[in-house]
C-alpha cells in the first residue's frame, strides 16, 4: 500500500513540475434584466508554485525507498 501511494505521489509530483497550471473558461452574467440576459466568457487560470511539485515528488520517492516495517 505504501509503495502504491509513493508511486502515485511521484507521478503527481512530476506532472506538477511539468505543468505549472491550467486555464478554464466560465460564463459570467453581465446583465440580467427580466427576459434580457447578457453573458460573457471569462478565462480563469489556476497556478501552483513549482516547489509544491518538488515536495510531492520527494515525498513519493521517500515512500518508495523507505522499507516497510513488519508487524508481528
Amino acid at each position: 500500500m505504501t509503495r502504491t501511494i509513493g508511486l502515485i505521489l511521484v507521478i503527481i509530483g512530476i506532472a506538477m513540475l511539468v505543468w505549472t497550471g491550467f486555464t478554464y473558461t466560465r460564463e459570467e452574467k453581465v446583465v440580467d434584466i427580466g427576459a434580457l440576459e447578457i453573458s460573457a466568457d471569462k478565462k480563469e487560470r489556476v497556478n501552483w508554485p513549482p516547489y509544491v511539485g518538488g515536495v510531492i515528488l520527494i515525498g513519493g520517492v521517500v515512500l518508495l525507498l523507505v522499507p516497510r516495517r513488519r508487524q508481528a
